[in-house]
């Protein structure tokens, strides 16, 4: 199976370069399962249902959520009506939406898609650690789905590289999401996970993390807020990454970084050329 995890959409350039390039890729690669993350594509902040639905009908199988998964309130409650978006899966009991989904890919295999958040420097959610492995348990890679696919949005590189340990050998990726910074750790771990500690944001890079510059700097160099952060819309870079799996195990055979436009060098998974 040919898997692109795209990283955290910030604002309309970040919208803008993924709806322009999302179509092409999936058919230049023949891409079985596209997963995006889009917590931050509404504004910087949330996702609302129209960008929802825009980045669905661009080609996205699946979309993760994170911190910021409320911002726009709106999502409280389209999310139950959007089966394919996925808020971390350690909220408490009751909260709206789904923390994983199964999706049916182009190929007609199964993926599940699951999404966690950390609680270093984050919110003080419930273990996801227990609940991953829970996810795990009732839903093994192979038995249950063709490929599993964790989206580990939070603060600390030791979170994300736990949970990759946690889930070696049994899902495909596990993919570190929220700092808006690519890491270079891309590899495929001893037990045949694919791993990166951050896939890196989607956006305007010459920005503070997908914000216009000015009011972040201002308020390091003042210590006094001047008004609100506003998403840089200069040329953005599409940041992913590329797994291909193993069909008869579900594991990850070739991993690679993608970055296309904007100001980061150009890369791309040359094994698919």
């Amino acid at each position: 199976m040919r898997i692109l995890f795209i990283g955290d959409i910030v604002g309309r350039s970040g919208r803008s370069i993924l709806l322009d390039r999302m179509p092409q890729l999936i058919a230049d690669w023949t891409l079985d399962l596209v997963v995006v993350n889009g917590e931050n594509a509404a504004g910087g902040f949330g996702i609302t249902e129209a960008i929802y639905n825009d980045i669905i009908d661009a080609g996205a199988d699946a979309i993760t959520l994170g911190n910021h998964a409320w911002d726009q309130r709106e999502a409280l409650v389209f999310i139950e009506r959007a089966p394919r978006l996925i808020r971390p899966i350690n909220y408490p009991p009751g909260t709206p939406g789904r923390g994983s989904a199964m999706i049916d890919t182009r190929s007609g295999k199964r993926a599940l898609v699951i999404n966690a958040m950390g609680r270093i420097y984050m919110e003080p959610l419930d273990d996801p650690f227990s609940a991953v492995e829970r996810e795990l348990a009732a839903c093994p890679l192979k038995e249950g789905a063709d490929a599993i696919v964790v989206d580990m949005h939070c603060e600390a590189t030791s979170e994300k590289q736990s949970m990759g340990f946690l889930c070696d050998g049994r899902a495909s990726l596990v993919i570190g999401t929220h700092t808006h910074a690519p890491t270079a750790d891309h590899r495929i771990l001893p037990g045949g996970t694919a791993f990166m500690s951050d896939v890196g944001m989607t956006g305007d890079y010459q920005s503070v993390i997908g914000m216009d510059k000015d009011e972040p700097l201002g308020r390091f160099i003042r210590r006094i807020p001047q008004g609100k952060f506003e998403t840089a819309n200069g040329p953005a870079t599409l940041s992913a990454l590329a797994v291909e799996t193993d069909d008869a195990t579900g594991l990850a055979r070739r991993v690679g970084p993608v970055r296309l436009g904007g100001v980061l060098e150009e890369a791309r998974p040359t094994f698919w050329d």
